[in-house]
């Protein structure tokens, strides 16, 4: 089964990715738009293939047969789909397996599918790919840990560079008795010790289901407030502090934690054991965690240049906007409006900012079709944990903040606390200011990007001023525009000013 598309096409593509990989087999398809993928539909079998690898250099049959079974639903649902492209891939225990291409030939002869067996050094840059899509210019380390191996690789400048492919996954370790989270370091220590001195590194960007779960873990022992593994950090304290209690906890005790399944329970402490070496060793003070990796680094290799340089999170907020269809073309007005006067202002999120406010501008219409009464709330709970890319867990909140502000002048949002947690409040008031000046911009113009156009905003040091050409000013600078204004100028600390272009002011009031 090939791609029936051209890789380099960056049209809207609905692309089905088959991940074969030494614990499981997974399917998931994607909507690509441009820069944004979508997941739309994902499904996992836990087949176990790499489980006999340290026992005995080979597949596990009962693996196997679980695997085929799993691809050949797959090749079902994509052959019912009839995605534009299919990528499938097989890492570490085809690639180790002594058995290993000729169950890929098999799947072959029976499925059609044609699975692509990476190398090791392959599998660590398309990990790093999936990183650098979720979060572009990330700098550091990737680290993914799968059932069977653990491959770091080096982000400089923006580009996967050198890496190395261990044997520190779970099933490396399945013929050398009981757990044993000292024997796990010890391990690690030793297959680390060539490599460290090149892959010392302040931020590991953590990838794979395992050190996945395990963020969920520490985030519930922390008391956390917002369950969303993209982009969620740990200090080297609390990833040292979380990976200890885990790796020393019974399997009994894991399966007890509500999410934590069975199987998953069974290879926790091994995922817990592995990062406290690889930071000890390392020299890691913060973790991050991505819930990008090598599927979604298929898809970002597959994009052309042009597309990959544009950033994920604008071009989501784009993609997921114009989904209401209200007004094409308002995201774009309302940014080039809004930018000379934000920029004017000492920035709250450092160069950041520019950015979330063309994301926010991109979402102006976002809840059009919402009851006007739940409008806000419902539009703060949905920016927040939207699955797009591009923004660390403050941006979401910020974000968030900024689309409720663009639909009401309540003074707090719907989940405070969190708010008040990941936000200082001068950046939860420039959020505030920023809503205030969308929905302004979007009031004034009846969300018209050519009578936005006839207007102009300022901040000045004294006042926000307002003003439209001299035919448009009667029309649009009316007493509701007066009062959207009179909200952002408060906001601001500022007073106000409207009129026409000549700059005679029209009506004036102070903060």
């Amino acid at each position: 089964m090939r791609s029936t598309m051209s890789a380099s096409a960056a049209e809207p593509r609905d692309v089905a990715v088959v991940d074969v990989g030494s614990n499981s087999v997974r399917l998931v398809f994607y909507r690509v738009e441009g820069r944004a993928v979508w997941t739309v539909f994902n499904e996992k079998a836990a087949a176990g293939l790499g489980r006999d690898l340290a026992a005995t250099g080979r597949l596990s049959p009962e693996g196997m047969e679980a695997a085929l079974a799993a691809l050949r639903r797959f090749c079902a649902l994509i052959a019912a789909a009839r995605p534009d492209q299919v990528f499938a891939a097989a890492t570490a225990a085809a690639r180790d397996g002594a058995d290993g291409a000729a169950f890929c030939r098999t799947v072959r002869a029976e499925t059609g599918l044609e699975l692509n067996i990476l190398t090791g050094a392959q599998e660590a840059r398309y990990s790093a790919l999936g990183v650098l899509a979720g979060a572009p210019g990330s700098q550091g380390l990737v680290g993914d840990l799968g059932g069977a191996s653990l491959e770091l690789i080096r982000l400089d400048g923006g580009r996967p560079g050198d890496g190395v492919t261990l044997p520190l996954g779970p099933f490396s370790f399945r013929n050398a008795g009981p757990f044993d989270a000292g024997r796990i370091l010890a391990e690690v220590e030793r297959r680390l010790a060539p490599h460290a001195a090149r892959l010392q590194t302040v931020r590991l960007h953590a990838v794979g289901g395992a050190w996945r779960n395990l963020a969920l873990l520490a985030m519930r022992m922390s008391g956390y407030p917002l369950e969303i593994i993209h982009q969620y950090e740990l200090s080297r304290r609390e990833a040292l502090a979380a990976a200890r209690v885990i790796a020393r906890q019974s399997r009994g005790s894991l399966e007890r934690i509500e999410g934590v399944s069975r199987r998953r329970a069974e290879t926790l402490p091994h995922a817990a054991a592995v990062l406290e070496g690889v930071v000890e060793m390392l020299g890691v003070e913060r973790v991050v965690l991505s819930a990008f990796g090598l599927r979604e680094g298929l898809l970002f290799d597959s994009m052309p240049a042009a597309v990959r340089a544009q950033d994920p999170l604008i071009e989501g907020c784009s993609a997921l906007g114009a989904r209401e269809g209200v007004a094409p073309g308002l995201g774009a007005a309302l940014e080039r409006w809004l930018a000379p006067a934000f920029a004017s202002l000492a920035p709250a999120l450092g160069e950041r900012e520019a950015v979330l406010a063309a994301a926010a501008c991109r979402l102006a219409d976002l809840g059009a079709r919402l009851h006007p009464d739940h409008r806000a709330d419902l539009i703060f709970h949905q920016v927040l944990r939207a699955p797009i890319a591009g923004m660390d867990h403050p941006e979401r909140v910020f974000l968030a903040a900024a689309c409720f502000a663009r639909h009401t002048a309540a003074p707090a949002v719907p989940d405070a606390p969190l708010a008040h947690r990941l936000l200082t409040p001068e950046r939860l008031q420039r959020a505030r200011a920023l809503g205030a000046a969308i929905r302004l911009g979007c009031d004034l113009s009846g969300r018209n990007p050519d009578l936005l156009a006839r207007t102009r905003l300022e901040f000045r040091a004294e006042a926000v001023v307002l003003e439209a050409d001299a035919a448009s000013a009667p029309i649009l600078l009316g007493e509701q525009t007066a009062r959207r204004a009179q909200t952002l100028a408060g906001l601001l600390e500022r007073g106000l000013s409207l009129g026409a272009a000549s700059r005679q002011p029209l009506r004036e009031s102070a903060a």
